[in-house]
């Protein structure tokens, strides 16, 4: 019998533990836990290591959250930076694209739940749900099935749609962009300032502050801030950085730009 190897993570250690041991009562279910998004990565990490890899991790939704904020993610108990759960169901998707991430939430929530599908999870189930119900998702999720409550089916996709909508819109609006202005908005995406895009792009400052211009009044927005999320939206990386130790020398020219 072919067993599954299943790592529970969660902040709370006596539901962690109290669900570990319920899967494992199982007769072809191994199961761990970890309390954190690093201890789970460890672990991952570590069985992929000794050729034990895991099969389905199930997250906390609200992992490495406090109850009165549940958007912050302040440093775990071990003082080690915490990790959400839908970033933690990213991160393993990246490293592990054989792992199946189940996210377990507390709260039915069409928002989260499109967000966790987007980072990669298969399924999103109420913590509540019953263990026969928790078994049939960890099983269907290595069949490649996804898993989401009927009731959220509709917004999920509701959410998805408008996501796809927004990132088409995002896409045309960076497609306006000249060369130079792409070049300086992934300069932006990679938070260099004015000054450091002109040494990098080898432009004086002052045309790069007309680029700059251009690009928010292409983009229609207001600030760096919201120019840089929808360019992420759009799909547009971070400008690659010099690496350490290496310094832009030479005198700035114009590189076939017109000073403004």
């Amino acid at each position: 019998m072919a067993r599954i190897r299943v790592l529970v993570v969660d902040d709370h250690r006596v539901f962690a533990e109290s669900l570990a041991a319920a899967l494992a009562a199982e007769p072809d279910v191994d199961v761990a836990a970890a309390g954190s998004g690093p201890a789970a990565l460890r672990c991952l990490d570590r069985g992929a290591a000794e050729g034990r890899r895991f099969d389905v991790l199930l997250v906390d939704a609200d992992l490495g959250a406090p109850p009165a904020a549940p958007a912050a993610v302040p440093n775990g108990p071990d003082g080690e930076p915490a990790v959400d759960g839908i970033s933690l169901v990213a991160g393993v998707r990246k490293a592990q694209p054989a792992v199946r991430a189940v996210v377990l939430a507390e709260r039915d929530d069409a928002r989260r739940a499109a967000l966790a599908l987007q980072a990669g999870a298969s399924g999103w189930v109420a913590k509540d749900c019953s263990l026969q119900r928790l078994l049939a998702v960890v099983r269907g999720v290595l069949r490649d099935e996804t898993h989401l409550p009927p009731a959220l089916l509709t917004g999920v996709l509701r959410e998805l749609t408008a996501d796809r909508k927004h990132r088409t819109e995002s896409e045309q609006l960076v497609a306006s962009l000249t060369p130079r202005e792409r070049e300086v908005l992934r300069c932006m995406v990679a938070g260099l300032g004015r000054k450091a895009v002109a040494e990098r792009l080898f432009l004086s400052p002052h045309t790069v502050r007309t680029h700059m211009q251009n690009v928010l009044g292409k983009l229609g927005v207001h600030s760096t801030l919201a120019a840089v999320a929808l360019a992420r939206r759009a799909g547009v990386g971070p400008a690659p950085l010099p690496e350490p130790g290496r310094v832009l020398a030479g005198n700035v020219v114009e590189r076939g730009d017109q000073p403004a």
